[in-house]
Parts: structure tokens; C-alpha cells; sequence
């Protein structure tokens, strides 16, 4: 990537908007270079940034959603700020790092994706922070993609892979999206109207406890090591099988079934099968459950109770240990959904969870 310059510091005040994701199928399948099937939501981020020459060399900002200023300086390094302005300062370093100047001002967020619900709430203030701030650049998607990755994966600390940038920034109405993370290719998939996605916000806010995130990353490179490659994806759908029983097997199991799950559910929503997509969502739940081991019971406990209210499928959607699942129904069943799951399952000491129904929306663009 080419240096860039940033836009005069009198520029007019610039204002972006980057959607949350919610993936229909193909968990932690980015940072093994294999298959994922996201949607852009209809909710999302909006940040506008007003370039200031008397501001000294820095970035202030203000969100709706948390109290207080979060002060930037220009020359930021990892470690010196912490909360959701490390996600923006995360940006301003990786920028500069890209050769890319900054330019000092005011920054105002405001945003209507949930956070804590593995809908990519950080990814959307990224992609949204990042276009605002390179409003005149040539910098392509795949570039701001990367940009965001390292802000979250060297400023943040979360090891995370391309899907949710990648998904917020190539989101179209309608549309959902196969990436294929080797070649980062994002193959476009309509999603019929006739398919109603529900998203079902547990309300118990994801968290990669004591690392667990890090962990299942760290099992998939041990795996691909065992196996003699650098990657899952160099391997055959049937390749866990040459490992001895135990954690590594399970977590390769699941990564290479799911590849697999992805490529199908890809034909499926484009032909319009939901009974196939659906079938092939609970799968990956199952795997998801007892091979990677990233559900929680309050999880498992709504997406059992989407199948049995009438949903075709039902999975955890997002990184795990929390946040969402995303249910795949007819009209009349997200109506049953929407009025009695969250009933049975606070009855079962769980949170009320949120029931919403979501379509693909647009990708992130400037205002």
C-alpha cells in the first residue's frame, strides 16, 4: 500500500457509517483461513469527525453509549489507552503506522448496535472511525480491513480474524456475503425476503474469558502444526481424523466441518432452501457446543428453544462464551419466536433475552 496524506486540517466536517455484522454461519473459521457467511446488519455506527488546527495533536471523542471523553494523541502507542477509546486510538496508531497522517479534531459516536452481543460492535466503530478519517483517500476496502485487524489484533490485544471488518466494509442490502479468508474474495449471496433472521440477544454480554479466544486460536495452529501445514485450510475436510483423541482433534474437527457447512449453506441460501440451511446451521451449533466449546447454557438453552418454537435452524453466532444466536424462520414462526422464547427462557433463570429481526443492510460509506 502507497503512502497517503491526510486531507488539510480547514477540510470539511466528515461523517461515516459502518454496520455491525452477524455471521449466518462459519465460526472462527477466519483466523484458519476458511470460510464465513456473514450479513452486514441494519444497525450500525456513525461517527463524525471534525478536523481542528486548534486542537493540539490529538483526537477527542464522545459516544452516546459511554460517559465521558476519550483523548487521543496523535502519537499513541499500544497499552496507553484502554476502554472503547483503545478501539480509536487502535485506528489513529495503525494509520500512522500505514503511512497514512492524521488529522487532530473533534469525533462524535453514536450507534445503534448493541454491545457485548457478538454483533461486532467494535468492528462497525473501526471501519466507521477509519473512513471518516481517510474521507479523500484511495485506501481500498481490503486495506481498511487490515488496517482495522491490526488496530484490534496489536492496540486492543483481541486476536482477532478479517470477518467482521470485512463483513461491515463489503455489506450490501439483501446480500449476504461468502469470504473466502485465503484469497479474502467476498462473493456476493442474495438472501430472499422470504427468509426471516432473527437475532436473539441473550443479554449475557460475550466475553473471551481468561482467554479463551486466544486459546481455541492457539489449539487450531497447534492442530495445523500436527498435521504438517501452517494452516487448517491446507488439509481435507476429513483430515481431524489423522489426530490422536483429544482438544486438538475436537477443535480441528470443527474447523473443518464448518468450512464444509459454509460452502453448503452458501448453496443453499442461493437457491432458496432454508429446510438445507437451516439443518446445516443446528450442525454447526452441535459443533460448536462439543468440538470448539464456546456455547454457554443460557446459549444452547435459545437456540434449543428457536427449533422447537418453529425455527428452521438455530446457532450462537459471534466469537463465543456469550452475546447472540441467530435463528433462521417462516414469518408466522418469528412472530411465535418473538412473543414466547423470551419467556421460557428467563423461566429457566436465565436473562430475558431480545429477540430482533434483522436484514442484510448496506456496507460501510460515507455520509
Amino acid at each position: 500500500m502507497s503512502a497517503t496524506t491526510s486531507r488539510d486540517i480547514g477540510a470539511p466536517t466528515v461523517t461515516a457509517y459502518a454496520p455491525g455484522r452477524v455471521n449466518l454461519i462459519g465460526e472462527h473459521t477466519d483466523y484458519n483461513l476458511g470460510y464465513a457467511l456473514p450479513i452486514a446488519l441494519d444497525l450500525g455506527t456513525t461517527v463524525t469527525f471534525r478536523p481542528a488546527d486548534d486542537h493540539g495533536p490529538m483526537i477527542s471523542a464522545s459516544s452516546d453509549s459511554e460517559s465521558g471523553t476519550a483523548t487521543i494523541d496523535l502519537g499513541t502507542r499500544p497499552g496507553e489507552v484502554s476502554g472503547w477509546g483503545a478501539y480509536i486510538a487502535g485506528c489513529v496508531w495503525a494509520l500512522r503506522g500505514a503511512d497514512y497522517e492524521v488529522p487532530a479534531g473533534r469525533m462524535e459516536i453514536t450507534s445503534t448496535v448493541p454491545v457485548g452481543s457478538g454483533l461486532s460492535s467494535s468492528a462497525a466503530l473501526e471501519c466507521a472511525v477509519l473512513l471518516a478519517l481517510t474521507a479523500e483517500s484511495t485506501l481500498s476496502g481490503h486495506e481498511l480491513a487490515r488496517i482495522a485487524q491490526r488496530a484490534e489484533n496489536d492496540y486492543v490485544g483481541a486476536p482477532t480474524g478479517l470477518l467482521d471488518q470485512l463483513a461491515s466494509l463489503f455489506g450490501r442490502a439483501d446480500t449476504a456475503m461468502l469470504i473466502d479468508f485465503r484469497s479474502l474474495e467476498v462473493t456476493q449471496v442474495p438472501v430472499d425476503e422470504s427468509a426471516t433472521i432473527l437475532v436473539i440477544d441473550s443479554n449475557s454480554p460475550h466475553r473471551h474469558a481468561a482467554g479463551e479466544y486466544a486459546a481455541r486460536r492457539a489449539s487450531c495452529e497447534a492442530a495445523a502444526a500436527a498435521l504438517g501445514v501452517a494452516s487448517l485450510r491446507d488439509v481435507d475436510e476429513d483430515a481431524w481424523r489423522r489426530l490422536p483423541d483429544g482438544t486438538q482433534r475436537r477443535r480441528a474437527r470443527h474447523i473443518l466441518t464448518e468450512n464444509a457447512r459454509v460452502l453448503a449453506a452458501s448453496v443453499a441460501l442461493n437457491d432458496g432452501d432454508v429446510t438445507a440451511l437451516g439443518e446445516l446451521m443446528d450442525a454447526s451449533h452441535v459443533s460448536m457446543r462439543d468440538d470448539f466449546e464456546i456455547t454457554t447454557p443460557t446459549i444452547d438453552l435459545i437456540a434449543e428453544t428457536a427449533r422447537l418454537v418453529g425455527a428452521y435452524g438455530a446457532r450462537m453466532t459471534g466469537g463465543g462464551f456469550g452475546g447472540s444466536v441467530i435463528a433462521l424462520c417462516a414469518s408466522d414462526s418469528a412472530d411465535r419466536i418473538t412473543v414466547e422464547l423470551p419467556d421460557i427462557v428467563s423461566a429457566g433463570g436465565h436473562p430475558t433475552p431480545t429477540v430482533r429481526v434483522v436484514r442484510p443492510g448496506p456496507g460501510a460509506h460515507l455520509l
